[in-house]
């Protein structure tokens, strides 16, 4: 005789069910906006509707990388960059579906996630902080909008650049990447704060650069590094496969030009798998000089910036700051920062000679549970820095290892005084992250 399922089970099993097809429709449409119902608290989206809009600037008398030859005076040309500004907008109905190019640079993709194209901005709480963020080599402006629509939501006004030279479809010498880099983060800060004051602009009021973060990736974090205030190295100047005829020099440690570069606007960063201390980019004096609060963000089989001796290395010898370092445990050198893997990046792709998945996914972690947990993380640490939010000081004073966190709690929901557990997860959810901190000095 079959026994009757019981009534909270039968709807408890039909949640569950929804919740699956929810999700499964989610990845079909390549939405890069899920929130897991594991997700740590600061990820949830903001109030705010987001607009996006896209602008087309240049840089002028720039050194040409990739013409320079040697004994020759550099060339230079006007160098194009492609950004997209994600804003806080009015409620607004569907999204707009963002058109983008795959890692193979030739396959073409929907994404959708919370921004709609040219959407009424919110003026209501404006001026807003500006976030920059910077992908990695190769990349391209959306490999993290999942972040950039989040960010937004909470009333940031969020600027991803297309860095020239250093996309799918344009990937050339990667001494133009070492040298533009930084050049181009802050070129950007310096365009949106003119585009802010002018009268036929959108963003006119509605961001202030006085306050402003950089996220950046993998080589973005390698320019964000620079751009704090990290200056490189003679080594690293002179790799013949690096920069030509000495040109990174402009941003070597100590350097008057390294030092023009810095802006005091730029406020905090949080670079994830920040590329270059493996090979000696920085040493422990160049790193020294990174002078506002820096969130790092690792996987620890990082094998492209290196765990031991790159990331973490970086996190140890900045002491010219206070900082922390977030570290996905067995995580590779994707976490965090991709968005999901569109649909079309399943496929072999003959250009590449693997699935350009391989450019968005890791190996042992999903992917949108990264996401969730580098958008709690970033939202505290830049509403802490960049608002002077002090009560977002509470999600970053953590024990170190996860699993080392007691969860205790009242009935009531009252935290006992032997409760540890990570603020901002739910029991059980702070697993396979380990989250420590350096004062300045240390």
């Amino acid at each position: 005789m079959t026994r009757p399922v019981p009534n909270r089970l039968a709807a408890a099993a039909a949640s569950v069910s929804l919740l699956l097809a929810a999700t499964l429709s989610a990845m079909a449409e390549n939405r890069i906006d899920i929130v897991r119902p594991d997700a740590p608290e600061l990820a949830a989206h903001g109030d705010h509707g987001v607009g996006r809009m896209t602008l087309d600037l240049v840089n002028p008398d720039q050194i040409d990388i990739l013409n320079v030859t040697e004994g020759a005076e550099p060339p230079r040309y006007d160098r194009p960059l492609t950004v997209e500004v994600f804003y806080p907008a009015e409620a607004h109905g569907a999204a707009t579906p963002m058109r983008v190019l795959l890692r193979d640079g030739e396959t073409e993709a929907d994404i959708v996630g919370l921004s709609a194209d040219a959407a009424a901005p919110d003026m209501g709480n404006a001026p807003y902080p500006l976030v920059l963020v910077s992908h990695g080599y190769p990349g391209n402006r959306f490999l993290m909008s999942h972040l950039a629509e989040n960010l937004a939501s909470k009333g940031y006004v969020v600027a991803s650049i297309d860095h020239t030279d250093s996309m799918y479809h344009d990937k050339a010498a990667f001494g133009s990447t070492l040298v533009n880099r930084p050049l181009d983060q802050m070129f950007v800060m310096n365009e949106i704060e003119r585009l802010s004051k002018e009268d036929d602009s959108l963003l006119k009021g509605l961001v202030s650069t006085e306050n402003t973060g950089l996220v950046g990736y993998s080589m973005g974090g390698y320019g964000a590094i620079i751009s704090a205030g990290g200056g490189v190295t003679d080594k690293s100047i002179d790799y013949e496969w690096g920069a030509p005829e000495g040109l990174l020099e402009i941003h070597k440690a100590g350097s008057d030009s390294h030092e023009a570069l810095i802006d005091p606007r730029l406020k905090a960063i949080v670079a994830i798998g920040p590329w270059g201390r493996a090979r000696d980019f920085w040493d422990a004096e160049g790193l020294a000089g990174v002078r506002v609060p820096a969130l790092y963000v690792a996987g620890s089989e990082d094998d492209i910036s290196g765990y031991e001796d790159g990331i973490r290395r970086i996190w140890e010898e900045s002491t010219g700051t206070d900082r922390h370092l977030l570290t996905f445990i067995s995580a590779n050198h994707n976490a965090a920062a991709p968005m999901p893997a569109p649909a079309e990046s399943y496929a072999y792709s003959e250009t590449l000679g693997w699935a350009p998945f391989g450019h968005y996914g890791d190996a042992v972690w999903d992917t949108v549970r990264m996401n969730n947990i580098l958008q709690h993380f970033a939202t505290a640490y830049l509403d802490l820095h960049l608002r002077g939010d002090t009560d977002r000081a509470a999600y970053l004073d953590l024990v170190p290892v996860a699993e080392d966190g007691v969860h205790a709690v009242e009935k009531d929901g009252t935290e006992k005084p032997e409760h540890t557990y990570w603020k901002g997860f739910d029991k059980r959810t702070a697993k396979g992250l380990t989250f420590e901190h350096l004062p300045k000095g240390e």
